[in-house]
């Protein structure tokens, strides 16, 4: 018998989710020490006190007696009429609900339709900065991640120009994020259409992780992408968890539009890849219909006054009095991405920072670069804290960044430059 370690795959070795990673396991260490965190790591509602809508579990309730069997491998066909309902709604042509994926939560649904789509050596298109789940599921299928900036001084919007000049024979798709993870951009419908062309042009499927279509504020608008990309085939993600503050139901859908024959084949391999797991968490499915036909609930959060919007606003003023930071105001979403800039971006490192916000502020954020950027000068934090707590947190930073501008002074001759 051999002690010999067991071997992991050794694509793992690419793979970063810093999200839940080692920050967050200090941190998990430090609770058990008896230290009270302000963890802004995770855009997880129910840690902050939001609570899914009680009609979506008063459905779950009504369904529960009908969900001891397996369902259909592509779900609840209540379930997937209320989502085929809503994207007819938006303005997709001949949708129906044999077009939709139920699976448990977006993330399985990634895995499952770049597993269905890539051979290895294939290349995803991906924005940087990046959802890194997106990132992962590529590689661990064999893919190869190849990124496309989105610049803050564009507003963290895509150049659809530059987009077209890294495909590549091996190109096969392109994952579009929008309300964006981390930045907070929405797309605007002429870049959308842009990035259709693309697409249309080179022969691309169109992925688009829509999941916080419903999170704007102020003036913003959501475009989905699916009506505008009509014949042009595309799978939009969409799901319970950030707009009806579900999480923990685990319920995403993915529908693939586009001209019928030249996504047949691809349909059939999701259909595939779903049975193989037989099928998605059955009683949380019930909650679909309640949520897509039911009360806007989200709309009141996210306007003038209400806990997302005010909590966004203690972000965008703690930034704009700073010395030490920049932002972009985000549009949407549930982040922020601020960057250091100043004396205390000098010799700046976001994991350093990070650690040191963690271990001597008790706040938890992720770094920038964990997001799949070549810089190191940003960070993200999550809107979902009440905004008198997101304030405490941006005088923790300032007191950070502080501190690290006074250990790196800026040299008299570049400061008289300057």
């Amino acid at each position: 018998m051999t002690d010999k370690p067991l071997n992991t795959r050794s694509r793992l070795s690419q793979v970063r989710y810093e999200i839940r990673g080692e920050l967050a396991r200090r941190a998990r260490e430090l609770e058990t020490q008896g230290r009270e965190l302000i963890k802004l790591n995770i855009g997880n509602p129910g840690a902050f006190g939001f609570r899914a809508p009680p009609h979506l579990s008063d459905a779950i309730v009504r369904g529960l007696a009908d969900s001891d069997a397996y369902a259909h491998q592509q779900g609840l066909a209540q379930a997937r009429e209320a989502v085929a309902a809503q994207f007819a709604a938006r303005g997709v042509i001949g949708i129906d609900a044999n077009a939709v994926f139920i699976g448990n939560g977006v993330s399985e649904l990634i895995d499952l339709a770049l597993r269905a789509l890539l051979d290895p050596g294939d290349e995803v298109l991906l924005p940087s900065p990046d959802y890194p789940l997106w990132s992962a599921a590529t590689l661990l299928n064999d893919g190869e991640p190849v990124y496309y900036r989105c610049a803050a001084e564009n507003g963290f919007l895509p150049d659809p120009e530059e987009i077209e000049s890294k495909i590549t024979a091996r190109t096969r798709a392109l994952v579009l994020i929008n309300p964006n993870n981390p930045t907070g951009a929405v797309y605007p419908r002429e870049l959308l259409q842009a990035l259709v062309s693309v697409a249309r042009k080179h022969g691309l499927l169109l992925m688009s992780d829509e999941i916080y279509d419903g999170i704007t504020y102020d003036d913003a608008h959501f475009e989905p992408l699916a009506p505008l990309a009509g014949d042009v085939p595309c799978l939009s993600f969409g799901g319970l968890s950030k707009v009806h503050r579900a999480c923990g139901y685990r319920v995403g859908w993915a529908v693939l539009s586009g001209e019928r024959r030249r996504i047949a084949d691809y349909h059939h391999a999701l259909d595939l890849l779903g049975a193989l797991r037989l099928c998605a968490n059955v009683p949380g499915q019930w909650a679909v219909p309640a949520a897509l036909n039911g009360i806007n609930t989200i709309a009141a959060l996210c306007a003038s006054g209400g806990r997302l919007h005010e909590a966004r606003r203690a972000v965008i003023e703690a930034c704009t009095a700073s010395e030490w930071l920049s932002l972009n105001a985000p549009a949407g979403a549930l982040y922020a991405f601020p960057a250091v800039v100043g004396e205390a971006a000098l010799s700046f490192d976001d994991h350093q920072f990070a650690v040191e916000l963690l271990e001597h502020e008790s706040v938890l954020i992720v770094p920038g670069s964990s997001f799949n950027v070549p810089y190191r000068t940003h960070f993200r934090v999550t809107l979902l804290p009440e905004p008198a707590q997101l304030r405490e947190v941006f005088a923790r930073i300032e007191r950070t960044l502080q501190r690290r501008a006074k250990r790196h002074p800026q040299p008299a001759a570049s400061a008289a430059l300057g």
